[in-house]
């Protein structure tokens, strides 16, 4: 008797997660898979992780198209374990599968999304006649190519009782778009074409309409995330904005002179980094910026973890993630410069792990690269305060009553107003200024 193939399904990869996408499949229905290997990268509401096997054999079928977000237990592959026949890794499997994520394979074929367009079909003695148990049995059984699953849940055809022209019955993309040309026709027992929906519901439950040459952009489930947080943070969080502009002609002097002799060794600090070090050091003498609001009580952190906004290319979904620096205080330039390097080339390519974007207790973004002159930035909670910096701008200044040519750059604190008040905010920001105008202070 050959041994059973192994049912892959869509892992938990973190406390909150519910659901996950398929960002990359690292396999091809076919290729061999042993133990260990990562067969997929997936996207959760927190971070984009590797998702491993625990099982050697051959993939025998993806279920689940990358890009396509499904519940935490939906079966997505299958593994063709050593002993199975070539035949068995094409056939469909006979074994039911487990209640729930038979349940949830069953609605993902049947249901369309609610959101999603869709065909309005005229109900007909046919369409509304309830489905016996014999049919709804094989819908749970229903083999149908993830491609053509996206197409039929897109147009609102159902594929329940629908024969695919695919090995062993799939369910294949012509075969939608044939049954979808059927419906358009009039020639299928189903019913007649009524409209074809081209509106979208805002989450404020408004119907917005698509207008000609428009288009619907699905949200990734990091960007579900980062919406969510975001609307939590300025609904919460009373948001008020201190701004002030720094000399910066002594540090981009200083930092000319250290990267050319740190250039034998590869290093390359950035602005960004002395920016870092300046904010971490002010925290000794200002430690309400390194604390959170608590209800009814104010929680002062220990150790300084500075989150360093890192913007993601559009290819992992854009946005932007939190890489978080810890103990920062007790880092010199060198470690920051590093360790910012290292976890941005990771969030771009491979995506940050949980860990990687936990326990940030103050935030800096900065657009400066972009050339921006000056934002303001939006509170990380459970940060109580977020530094937003702009570019070192060229610009005629006054140094020493005289007019000349410097460099000057405008950054601006958002802050939790339950926690640090207006003359707090200076003071630090004085404290930060200090810092970056004598930058030889950030060397020891």
């Amino acid at each position: 008797m050959n041994p059973m193939p192994v049912q892959v399904t869509m892992p938990r990869l973190s406390d909150t997660m519910e659901a996950g996408t398929i960002v990359r499949w690292n396999v091809k229905e076919g290729d061999t898979v042993a133990s260990g290997d990562v067969i997929a990268d997936v996207e959760t509401d927190k971070a984009t992780m590797e998702m491993p096997v625990f099982d050697d054999g051959v993939i025998s079928q993806i279920m689940v198209e990358a890009g396509k977000q499904v519940p935490v237990g939906t079966l997505i592959a299958i593994i063709c374990i050593e002993g199975d026949d070539a035949a068995s890794a094409t056939a469909p499997i006979a074994a039911p599968i487990a209640a729930p994520i038979a349940a949830q394979v069953a609605h993902a074929v049947a249901v369309p999304p609610k959101s999603a367009p869709h065909i309005a079909v005229a109900p007909n003695a046919a369409s509304a006649a309830p489905e016996s148990p014999a049919v709804a049995s094989q819908e749970n059984r229903q083999r149908i190519s993830p491609l053509a699953r996206r197409i039929a849940d897109e147009l609102g055809i159902s594929v329940a009782a629908m024969r695919g022209s695919g090995p062993g019955g799939r369910v294949v993309k012509q075969d939608v778009l044939a049954e979808a040309e059927r419906i358009k026709s009039g020639a299928s027992p189903r019913g007649d074409l009524v409209h074809v929906a081209s509106a979208a519901r805002s989450e404020r439950g408004a119907v917005v309409a698509i207008g000609a040459g428009g288009s619907e952009v699905m949200l990734s489930g990091m960007r579900q995330a980062i919406a969510r947080r975001l609307v939590e943070s300025k609904s919460t969080i009373p948001h008020y904005q201190v701004s002030m502009r720094f000399n910066m002609d002594p540090l981009l002097e200083l930092r000319t002179m250290l990267n050319v002799q740190l250039a034998p060794q590869g290093v390359k600090l950035s602005v960004n980094d002395f920016i870092v070090r300046a904010c971490a050091l002010s925290m000794a003498a200002h430690p309400f910026f390194n604390a959170s609001w608590g209800g009814d009580r104010i929680i002062m952190h220990g150790d300084v973890n500075i989150g360093v906004a890192i913007s993601l290319p559009q290819e992992r979904g854009g946005g932007l993630v939190v890489a978080v620096l810890r103990e920062a205080q007790r880092k010199g330039l060198r470690e920051i410069s590093a360790e910012t390097k290292a976890l941005a080339e990771k969030a771009r390519v491979r995506g940050l792990s949980v860990e990687d974007m936990a326990g940030a207790t103050f935030t800096i973004s900065n657009l400066g690269m972009f050339g921006v002159d000056n934002f303001t930035a939006i509170i990380n909670p459970p940060n109580s305060a977020i530094l937003a910096c702009g570019a070192a701008v060229e610009q005629p200044v006054v140094r020493n009553h005289q007019l000349v040519v410097g460099h000057e750059m405008q950054a601006t604190l958002s802050l939790d107003h339950r926690v640090i008040d207006g003359a707090m905010a200076s003071e630090y920001l004085q404290s930060v200024k200090h810092n970056i105008e004598n930058p030889a202070t950030l060397l020891v």
